[in-house]
C-alpha cells in the first residue's frame, strides 16, 4: 500500500469535458474529500504511521456509543466512513484537523484511487476468464462449459489455481497513474481521466503521489 498522504471520496459517475484543443475527454467525476483526522498513529505507539480520517458525516442520533466517544476527540459528531493512510510523518497532523481538496491536489496531477470494483455474482468461465466456449453447432453439448479439469493417474488431481466458475467482483482495485483534468475546490469535486473501480456511490481512495 502506498505510505503517501490522500482523501476518501465517493464516485459521482461519468461524463464528458473537451480540453483546450476542443477534443472529448472522458472523465469521472468524484466527490473528494473534505476529511477530519480522527486518529494519529505513530511508530512508538501503534507499531506503524498512520492517520485515521473520516469521511460523509453522520448524525449523532446514527452513531455508536463507543463510536460516539471517538468522534468526541476530533470534536465531530460522526462519520459514515472512516479510513486509514499511511503515511511517514505523522507529527504534521492533529486531531481534529480538516483536509481539504485543495490541499492535496491541482489540476495536472497525476494520483492512483482505490476503489472496489463492481460485484458480478457467480459467472461461468467465459465471462470470469474470457474463455472462448465450445462449437455453437446445434449437436455439440459443450457450448459455455470449461471443460476437463482434471489430471491424469498423476498427479490425480485438479491443481491450485485452476480457472474455474466462481465470485466475480467485488475486488479491492488500485488504479494508478490517473491523470486529474479538473478541480473544484468550492463544490469538492475533481474530475479524472477515463474510468474508475466501483459503482456510482462507491467509497475512493485517492492518493497524492
Amino acid at each position: 500500500m502506498p505510505k503517501t498522504m490522500g482523501l476518501l471520496g465517493k464516485k459521482i459517475g461519468m461524463t464528458r469535458v473537451y480540453n483546450e484543443m476542443g477534443a472529448v475527454v472522458p472523465v469521472t467525476v468524484i466527490e473528494a474529500g473534505p476529511c477530519k483526522v480522527l486518529q494519529v498513529k505513530s511508530d512508538t505507539n501503534d507499531g506503524y504511521n498512520a492517520i485515521q480520517v473520516g469521511f460523509g458525516e453522520k448524525k449523532a442520533s446514527r452513531v455508536t456509543k463507543p463510536l460516539a466517544g471517538h468522534f468526541s476527540k476530533a470534536d465531530t459528531e460522526g462519520y459514515y466512513n472512516i479510513r486509514e493512510f499511511r503515511i511517514l510523518n505523522p507529527e504534521e497532523y492533529q486531531i481534529g484537523q480538516d483536509i481539504s481538496l485543495g490541499e492535496l491536489f491541482k489540476t495536472g496531477d497525476i494520483i492512483d484511487i482505490q476503489g472496489v470494483s463492481k460485484g458480478k455474482g457467480f459467472q461461468g468461465v467465459m465471462k470470469r476468464h474470457g474463455f472462448s466456449g465450445g462449437p455453437g453447432g446445434h449437436g455439440s453439448k459443450h457450448h459455455r462449459r470449461p471443460g476437463s479439469i482434471g489430471m491424469s493417474a498423476w498427479p490425480g488431481r485438479v491443481v491450485k489455481g485452476k480457472k474455474l466458475p466462481g465470485r466475480m467482483g467485488t475486488d479491492t482495485v488500485l488504479k494508478k497513474n490517473v491523470l486529474i483534468v479538473d478541480i473544484r475546490e468550492d463544490e469538492n469535486i475533481i474530475l479524472v481521466k477515463g474510468s474508475v473501480p466501483g459503482a456510482k456511490q462507491g467509497l475512493l481512495k485517492l492518493y497524492s503521489k
